[in-house]
């Protein structure tokens, strides 16, 4: 888990010699090649090793069916196979692999209830699939695999509090499944960061922990946190080679307006072999010269958008279709915005200040600064000035193709959800799921679904 991979490795190898009828080294190798896998895409490592998983889900048929470990093993086999099929493009296949996981999870529930470690991936299955946008739920029903965040986060929850032997083992697996799903889906950043804080994660010595907490800074606004986290692990050649480290560091650092910003995202750039965020890279990169006034080298990476990397992601959507537009973000919002995501806020309120909506005559760049000032002001703790420059935001742009008035939508219903205001909470919820057509529809769409279900408290 702490991605020293070659260490543990050579551990396994021992216990194979040592204690031949141990099954347990097998099902820990896929650990082993489940995470450059999951992190690096790289085709050709993909072609040899996609064999291992029959390999590995026959070794664990060698074992005893009267243990829990038996079905668990091969529940966690086809589940961490099934995230790295979502990265190769096999949609289809990662599905039924997903189905097959989750069906084995719950025969093994029903033959071991007091087996806690079927608790942590039932439940991280179960709620994410209580937020999959209404366009995909018959793939669900097809499937028969339900699920709801209040459930799916109880059986989570029922292991990270859990002390039994079994529970200890997967631990540290189970803190990264809860800081996600509390993020992402559940919507809790206070009590994401509020449980890094008691747990005092190891970023230090944990690869994949400082990879995570510079992963939910990114996506939280709290860059400062992130940089610091990246910049004090330990570096050395026992780590595994992880090249998403490049490109979360280079985010960060362009939040921050970092003058070296560029060198991450361009390592990640020539390294990378996936397909994932690789857009949006490229995008960052031609925003970094961009507003550096290097207009040549911004056109370079604008231009390389085109024909690198996939569209799985929104945000990758989202710098295509920026690139194809061929118009260019206008510089001062783009500054305050970088600054807005990184959770520089107060660097950023001083300058957005600086002018008024009227100080821009398009109507898209009249409808960024109405919603950046709206996020400023939400994420300090000015509620009442947010909400009305998220109404403003929405009265304007609700039939827009930019995504301004759907995210102002979600942080408005974040705010009536906090004031206990349910009815209102999800009738923004539900205006958010109502807007069409705009970029980041899939995301919002979920964060908007899981909100409704939260209030709803289903």
């Amino acid at each position: 888990m702490e991605l020293r991979l070659n260490a543990g490795k050579a551990l396994l190898e021992a216990e194979k010699k040592e204690n031949p009828d141990n099954l347990v080294p097998y099902f820990l190798d896929n650990y082993a090649d489940f995470f450059p896998l999951f992190f690096n895409e790289d085709p050709a490592e993909y072609a040899r090793k996609r064999g291992m998983r029959a390999v590995r889900l026959d070794k664990m048929l060698e074992g005893s069916p009267d243990s829990p470990y038996y079905l668990y093993t091969q529940a966690a086999i086809k589940f961490q196979w099934a995230m790295v099929k979502i990265k190769f493009n096999e949609k289809w296949d990662a599905t039924w692999e997903i189905r097959k996981a989750y069906m084995t999870l719950k025969e093994n529930q029903r033959r071991f209830p007091d087996f806690v470690p079927n608790r942590l991936l039932l439940g991280a299955m179960q709620t994410v699939f209580g937020t999959i946008p209404e366009g995909y739920k018959w793939i669900t029903n097809i499937l028969g695999m339900k699920g709801s965040i209040h459930q799916g986060m109880e059986n989570v929850n029922a292991f990270i509090e859990s002390n039994a032997p079994e529970a200890k083992l997967f631990r540290e697996e189970s803190y990264y499944y809860y800081c996600y799903l509390m993020l992402f889906i559940v919507n809790k950043p206070e009590d994401t960061w509020a449980f890094l804080q008691k747990k005092q994660l190891d970023t230090k010595n944990n690869y994949l922990y400082a990879l995570m907490v510079a992963n939910l800074s990114l996506n939280n606004q709290k860059a400062a946190t992130g940089i610091r986290v990246l910049e004090e692990k330990h570096d050395g050649n026992e780590y595994a080679d992880i090249e998403y480290y490049n490109y979360v560091f280079g985010l960060l650092k362009l939040t921050r307006l970092d003058s070296d910003a560029h060198v991450y995202l361009e390592r990640f750039v020539n390294e990378f072999k996936g397909k994932f965020y690789v857009k949006e890279c490229l995008q960052r990169l031609s925003w970094f010269y961009y507003l550096e006034g290097n207009q040549a080298m911004a056109n370079k990476y604008r231009n390389m958008i085109l024909n690198r990397g996939g569209t799985e992601t929104d945000a990758d959507k989202q710098a295509l279709k920026e690139a194809e537009g061929g118009k260019w973000p206008n510089p001062f919002l783009l500054k305050v915005r970088l600054q807005s995501d990184g959770g520089f806020f107060n660097e950023a309120l001083k300058l957005l200040l600086t002018k008024k909506a009227s100080d821009f005559p398009a109507m898209e760049d009249k409808l960024e600064y109405a919603y950046r000032l709206g996020r400023i002001y939400d994420e300090t703790g000015q509620d009442d000035k947010a909400v009305t420059m998220y109404e403003v935001t929405i009265k304007v742009g609700a039939n827009r193709p930019e995504y301004y008035a759907a995210r102002a939508s979600l942080q408005l219903g974040y705010i009536y959800e906090k004031r206990k205001d349910k009815t209102k909470a999800v009738q923004c919820y539900q205006q958010c799921l109502n807007m069409k057509g705009h970029d980041y529809k899939n995301s919002l769409d979920q964060r908007a679904k899981a909100g409704i279900q939260r209030v709803n408290g289903s």
